[in-house]
């Protein structure tokens, strides 16, 4: 078969580069289609119940999550140009296009009681403008008596004003709020650097914008220097800048093709698809080094060109197809963890490699039948004596030494199954972020003085209408908030409960002291004062309770602090909503970002765990078919399951936690490390019939002829995927620092314990169909 696509290929070149050609001009077209993501990225599938219950929340109370968070530590915060200034800078913040809402202290409002109109008026608090000190020391003593606001916009102890920014979700869902965001930067910068003070900014629409604008510059990053070090790396092999050029020709139509198709199927740039381009390059350049290396090994034996190439496609063309599947399939297991973000990088890595696959098949043929015959520069790496020195020092281990390579290679295991053990399971929201990022240095800054900014809510539904507003029941959410308030990594609630408790400040006139519940005599006074009034209280409680008056909500905060203590949390608050609200009367259901957020890791860790079984069982049944042997399938795999052994062993002793982006390590190096093994076996498998079966001689003949291969393409695999330690996020790097580490285990293994197993297994696993594969003799060959 294979003689027959290079006869097709090699007769009808022009024809093939012409359709390459005219394929790249039209994704060409398509690429400056492709959109960044700026939706929040949902990792749970949308029939989860917890995805359910948020959706729930989110028609009933609106959106939780749209909200950015400033603030700043400031002694002397109170001055009368300082304050003037803050309240310009909150002024030109809210006149900015895509801003909803504004609260800080100088954007605040007071209830005064109308004794004669029975209803509370809604005032603001501070002036367009502010006089003078003495008017604006007033005006400080009315906010820092009103508990309703202390904790939310200012932590009195300790000096610190912020303020709250709700964004309009049509804005952060578009490219529109990149700008919304430099924009809110420039004008709160520009207060800061007059006032010389620290502006602090989080909260998720903050984050998002953020990541999304870092993922964008690191990705032209990566693929600049996955271009320039693969691009070395050929260099110091071939020797020839026409070869190189050629190579990065195809690596860029392979990559052109890959990032059209993922404009014409709508599929946006995420953290993972980011690093497709640069991973595509990485994996491409194997491709084209086995393809390279081939046709120069048979050009250097008889001289010809064109039966070069077409014995090369005869020879790898097999082997370059199952290794080329196999790497698909590694990637094609994520579509099946139902999280959109990964079944989307699945379905265009996968098709990225199908076309690396393709268009290396049809270009290296084609193109170089018309370069000029490789001269004795461009072939001198088949002879390098430091490769060669190295293979030829292998050779006599797996021959003389085996005991060796099995002691090393069962202590290893050994030492792997023990790091096992100490792999720990936990993710959080800014964990892919250095610990010197400024996102996660402010986000820990509002943990500590605002007990966190994730949102954590919790629905309370009552079973019948107007409910909410009996006092036992007011009484009771009370006590639920004080009691999960205690927590040190919760934030105290703004709810209902907080505002009747403003409410009825107000109906005292303002003393501090009845910031608390109403009493069954004053409470019908307050709520009818409340429902007499309009404007903001009405806006604070109608997204507290639902118009039925049946159900209530409780929205607190909670720091970030990872997956596996927030389901502890979960649980515990269960418990305590169980003491005051039992489910057999009532509803409680916790929600919120966090929820979702926690849940979604740990439902993607274990989805991930999933494919990668996928990926084992997907690929041994690959194997199988090419080699029809299962004893030499088990041969195969223990080889490349050893390295990941290794790199979980190395998470466990470096305190290296699985998550998301490090669990994706084992299914992509899993893909890529079974390459060689196929060119190895393949190769394996052809040596048989020129040595009459002799297994020891076609172990080592495979050997020298894929070795070198193996060795280069393990040296472009590490560097290529090891720029991704220059990453700024924590999972990128983790996923390039241990990808590099299970590639180069991973050849180590393909050279010296895959043809020890084969010698010492000897003909248990050489049956007689893995014996007698189709190979074409000399004669069949010119015939073609």
């Amino acid at each position: 078969m294979w003689i027959k696509i290079a006869g097709i290929l090699l007769r009808n070149r022009v024809a093939f580069i012409i359709g390459v050609l005219l394929i790249t001009v039209f994704m060409g077209f398509q690429i400056p289609k492709v959109e960044m993501s700026y939706e929040y990225s949902n990792l749970l599938p949308a029939t989860d119940s917890a995805y359910l219950d948020y959706l729930d929340f989110h028609e009933k109370f609106g959106q939780e999550g749209n909200v950015m968070v400033f603030a700043i530590q400031d002694k002397d915060f109170y001055q009368l140009d300082k304050m003037n200034d803050w309240i310009s800078m909150c002024d030109s913040l809210k006149a900015l296009h895509g801003i909803v809402a504004l609260v800080d202290i100088t954007h605040s409002f007071n209830l005064h009681k109308d004794t004669l109109n029975k209803k509370f008026d809604i005032q603001p608090i501070f002036p367009n403008h502010i006089k003078d000190q003495r008017e604006l020391d007033s005006l400080v003593n009315i906010i820092e008596n009103l508990p309703f606001y202390d904790g939310t916009l200012f932590n009195k102890k300790k000096d610190i004003y912020g303020m709250m920014v709700s964004v309009s979700a049509d804005v952060m869902n578009s490219p529109a709020r990149v700008g919304l965001v430099k924009d809110i930067l420039e004008i709160t910068e520009h207060f800061s650097e007059k006032h010389n003070l620290q502006m602090h900014y989080s909260g998720l629409p903050y984050i998002r914008v953020v990541n999304a604008e870092n993922i964008k510059g690191e990705m032209y990053m990566f693929i600049i220097l996955s271009l320039l070090i693969t691009t070395f790396i050929l260099y110091l092999f071939f020797r020839s800048f026409r070869i190189i050029g050629f190579c990065l020709l195809i690596v860029l139509i392979c990559v052109s093709w890959t990032v059209g198709v993922m404009a014409m199927l709508g599929i946006k740039i995420t953290l993972l698809t980011a690093m497709l381009p640069p991973l595509l390059i990485v994996i491409c350049i194997p491709n084209l080094v086995f393809m390279i290396n081939k046709f120069h090994a048979e050009y250097d034996r008889h001289g010809n060109k064109i039966k070069a190439l077409q014995r090369m496609i005869q020879k790898i063309g097999n082997a370059s197809f199952l290794s080329n599947l196999t790497t698909a399939a590694g990637f094609a297991t994520f579509i099946v963890t139902s999280s959109q973000i990964l079944v989307e990088f699945g379905i265009t890595a996968s098709i990225g490699i199908t076309f690396v696959y393709l268009v290396c098949l049809v270009m290296i043929p084609c193109g170089f039948s018309f370069m000029p015959e490789p001269d004795s520069k461009q072939i001198k790496h088949l002879h390098n004596k430091t490769v060669t020195g190295t293979l030829e020092r292998v050779i006599q281990l797996i021959l003389n030494r085996r005991n060796v390579v099995y002691g090393v290679a069962i202590s290893v295991v050994i030492l792997g199954i023990i790091g096992l053990t100490l792999m720990k399971s936990t993710g959080y929201m800014v964990d892919d972020l250095k610990e010197t990022d400024p996102i996660r240095q402010d986000l820990s800054f509002f943990e500590e003085n605002f007990d966190g900014l994730m949102p954590l809510e919790v629905t309370v539904d009552f079973g019948k209408p107007k409910q909410v507003l009996n006092l036992p029941n007011l009484q009771k959410l009370d006590k639920l908030s004080e009691e999960l308030s205690k927590d040190e990594d919760i934030s105290k609630p703004i709810s209902l409960i907080e505002v009747i408790k403003f409410a009825n400040q107000a109906f005292y006139n303002g003393k501090p002291s009845y910031y608390k519940l109403p009493t069954n005599m004053t409470k019908n006074f307050i709520l009818k004062y409340a429902s007499q009034s309009t404007g903001e209280i009405g806006g604070q409680a109608n997204s507290f309770v639902d118009s039925t008056l049946q159900r209530v909500r409780l929205s607190f905060r909670v720091k970030d602090i990872g997956t596996k203590k927030m389901q502890e949390k979960e649980d515990k608050l269960y418990n305590i909503v169980e003491q005051y609200f039992p489910n057999d009367r009532y509803t409680v259901k916790v929600t919120g970002s966090s929820i979702i957020f926690f849940k979604g890791t740990q439902y993607l860790v274990f989805n991930l765990f999933t494919s990668l079984a996928l990926a084992i069982v997907l690929i041994a049944f690959f194997m199988a078919w090419m080699f029809k042997s299962k004893r030499m399938v088990l041969v195969a795999l223990i080889p490349n399951i050893i390295p990941q052994i290794i790199t979980a062993a190395i998470m466990g002793y470096f305190g290296i936690p699985i998550k998301a982006s490090t669990i994706l390590v084992f299914s992509i190096a899993f893909g890529i490390s079974v390459d060689g093994t196929i060119h190895y076996l393949a190769k394996y498998r052809q040596e048989l019939q020129g040595t009459n079966w002799s297994i020891r001689s076609s172990a080592v003949l495979a050997l020298q002829e894929t070795g070198q291969s193996m060795i280069y393409n393990a040296i472009i695999l590490f560097f290529g995927f090891g720029i991704f330690a220059l990453s700024d996020f924590g999972g990128t790097v983790a996923l390039g620092i241990l990808v590099s580490i299970t590639l180069l285990a991973a050849m180590l293994s393909n050279l010296i314990l895959l043809p020890s197993l084969l010698l010492t297994l000897d003909k248990h696993t050489t049956n007689k169909t893995f014996q007698n594969p189709k190979i074409l003799s000399e004669e069949e060959n010119k015939k073609d």
